[in-house]
Formats: structure tokens, sequence, C-alpha cells
């Protein structure tokens, strides 16, 4: 019987702890979604890396951490490796191109195999002449709001280690900001104490890399995006100082001689849900919904302005373009003044988007908040194991049941059909 219950058991384990969807099949290999497009500028160096591809193999404890992958270049038949010290050459589990040409554009396949699985991920890349009239793909949109401190970073450098130090930054074509100009710089990042409408324009971060000996450029061009009015300066109280050698009795002053502006104080926003630090989870390919919910005055209703950002971007211009959607803003009146809800909906919540940052942004002319919210993958293990506690209860139940039913003892009758054929 107990034997029973154990095999009953580790077949329900088993299949708790299989409850990953399989990886489609192709060619016999199995496929790892695409990885992000890559968009780069001849002349530059790119590493690319098979980030996505290798988080699916170590959530499904596929490879080792020491484990060998190859990267090939798609072209149509047979894949072409890279070894040695050539201009392009694969280092681990990255592919280094040194420089990049226009020929070097298509599609990468990353491919690990031992004796029992096959698993390819891939990742276009696609590098522009500086004369193309598609070099504004290569533009990263940021969204700003005026009075917001901005720490601008130049993005995509993370292959890049120990590089802050070489950022340049400059403003639009030609550059005005020479080595930062009026801003300053903190770890390679533009820093923009408050942010003004004549801060927006086109950035562009350049770096110089050595590789091997040699130097490689390194740019990144950023399209940043004000939203808001500029302040205006008002002055609150103004008093003016009577002349008293114009009166014969300074006792009586003319009450024109003193003016005063009084101007009502604008409260600023507050996010009162989500709370700062926030983790939402769900379940590997569900959908979730976001609401971020903003208190101020009835008011200023109209006049505060509330968004989602991913990373840093606004949705559109995220990698979540497509997957997610923000809108259905609604103003209700609460006791403390009046609420805005904004809702964020993203569908099929993937391991690419673990620990990605969405940021809740509100503001007024009164001021500024955020909070910082991440996504996570519902561990569902402590779940099953929870349905498999259950069913095998409900089974020993039954099971008990059975064989109580089964080894009851029968009642003798014996003392009553004798009472019953006795005559008193």
């Amino acid at each position: 019987m107990v034997r029973l219950v154990l095999m009953f058991a580790v077949v329900v384990i088993e299949y708790v702890y299989g409850i990953l969807p399989p990886l489609p099949m192709k060619e016999g290999c199995s496929v790892v979604s695409p990885e992000v497009n890559i968009l780069r500028l001849e002349g530059e160096a790119i590493i690319l890396s098979f980030s996505m591809f290798e988080r699916v193999l170590e959530v499904r404890k596929i490879a080792p951490p020491t484990a060998t992958f190859l990267i090939t270049k798609d072209n149509g038949a047979e894949g072409v490796a890279y070894q040695g010290e050539g201009r392009v050459q694969q280092r681990n589990k990255q592919l280094w191109i040194l420089p990049a040409q226009a020929s070097d554009s298509g599609k990468y396949i990353c491919t690990y195999r031992n004796e029992t699985y096959c698993v390819t991920g891939s990742i276009t890349l696609q590098v522009y002449e500086s004369s193309s009239v598609d070099m504004e793909k290569l533009i990263h949109p940021y969204q700003a709001i005026v009075g917001e401190r901005l720490k601008l970073r130049c993005p995509s450098l993370n292959d890049f280690n120990d590089t802050d130090r070489l950022v340049e930054w400059h403003k639009d074509s030609p550059p005005q900001l020479g080595r930062a100009g009026s801003f300053r710089q903190d770890r390679g990042r533009l820093i923009i104490p408050a942010v003004k409408r004549s801060h927006a324009g086109v950035y562009t971060c350049k770096l110089r890399v050595l590789i091997s000996g040699q130097q490689y450029n390194v740019s990144r061009t950023i399209q940043l995006n004000v939203e808001g009015l500029d302040p205006v300066t008002t002055t609150t109280t103004t008093t003016s100082v009577p002349d008293l050698s114009m009166t014969s009795n300074p006792g009586l002053i003319s009450s024109s001689s003193y003016s005063t502006v009084h101007t009502s104080v604008i409260q600023p926003p507050v996010i009162v849900s989500p709370l700062n630090g926030t983790i939402f989870e769900s379940m590997h390919g569900s959908g979730v919904e976001l609401f971020c919910k903003v208190l101020t005055e009835c008011q200023m209703t109209d006049s505060t302005l509330v968004t989602w950002l991913v990373n840093d971007q606004s949705v559109e211009s995220s990698y979540l373009d497509g997957r997610a959607l923000q809108g259905g803003r609604r103003v209700t009146r609460v006791s403390e003044g009046c609420q805005i809800e904004l809702r964020l909906g993203i569908v099929a919540i993937t391991e690419q988007d673990v620990k990605t940052e969405l940021k809740c942004v509100t503001q007024n002319q009164g001021g500024r908040q955020e909070v910082v919210a991440q996504l996570q993958l519902e561990d569902s293990t402590f779940t099953w194991l929870v349905v498999a506690a259950v069913a095998v209860s409900c089974f020993l139940t039954v099971v008990s049941v059975f064989l109580y039913a089964l080894f009851k003892p029968k009642k003798k009758m014996d003392y009553f059909l004798a009472r019953q054929n006795s005559t008193f």
C-alpha cells in the first residue's frame, strides 16, 4: 500500500517538474525564440550575445555553465563557422565583428548540441552604411518630462566592460556639447539636473575601445523627447518699503505702499499604487494587467501626466511593443481629491521579460514622482506540489474506504434469528 502511494506521488512530482512547454522543433533541433534584432553602423565594433538563448538553457537545465556553443551565419545552405583571429571571430558564447561591414548583415545561429539535446537560437543583425537613408532606424527614442533629473545612459554597451570613462557626448550635428558641454557626466552617463524643452534633440554617445591592441569606435544615437511645459517663474510676495519722508505723520502709511501677490501652491501628484519595488508575477505564457493609480487635486487632473515606461523607454518604443498596450486612463473622485488610473496590459509573459523594469511616472506643475516595478515568472512548483498533496490525500481516502468495505467483519445473525423463531 505504501509503495503504491509513493509511486503515485513520484508520478505527480514528475508531472509537476515537467510543466515547461516543449520548445518547437526544426530539422531535429529545438528552437528558442529569436533575440531582439540588432541595428548597427558600419565601421564600428560589434559584439553579438545570445542572452535569451542562454537563459532558456539555464532555466531548463539543459546545458552546464561550461558548455561550448557554435555560432554560424545562416547563408541558406550550410552555416559558416567563425574561428581563429580574423575580422569576425567567435569568443566563447559571443561573436565579435571587428569592425563591421554592410555585408555582415544577416541571421546568425547559436547551437548547443550533446548526446541528448540539440538547441538553437538566432539573432538578426543589420549593418547600415553611414550614407544610408535608413540611418534613422539606429536612433534609440527616450522620453523625459520637464523638470526631472535625467541620467542619460549610452545604451547597449554591456559587452564593452570598463569603458564608461571614455564616453563622449554630443548633441545634434555639428556637436554642441563637446565632452558633455554644460552638462556633467557620472560614470559615462550624461546628467541633466532639470530637463527643459530646449534639451530635446538628438544625442550621440561615442567611445573608443581597445581590443587586442587595436582601437575601435562604438557609438549610439538617442532621440530625446521632452513632454510638459517649462515652469513659469513667479514672485509669490512682493513688498515695497514706504518712504517715510513723504509724509508728515510717519504713523500714517498709505495702504498702496504694500503690494502682495498671492499664488496658490500646487501640490505634486502622488502615486498610491503600485509601491516602489513591487514585483508582478505571472505564469509563463500568461498575460498580466498593471494599474498605476495617482492621487492629485481635481483641478489638476487634465494637466497631470501619467505614463508607463519600459526600461526607461516609452511602451511603443520598447521591446514590448506589440505585446504591451498602454491606455484606459480613468479619473475618479475620492475623499482626498481625484485619482487617475492608467492601465498597462502585457500579453504572454516570457523569460525575456524577467526583471524588466517597469516605471510609472507622473508629473504636473507641482512636481514629479515615479515608482519602479518588475516582472517575474511565477514559480508554479509550490502550486503543483499543493495539488499533488491534495491528490495524494484523495487517493488515500478512496483506498482507505475501499479497504474498509472489503475487509469489514460480517455481523452474526444467529441470535436475531433465534429470537425470531422463539415464543414468549
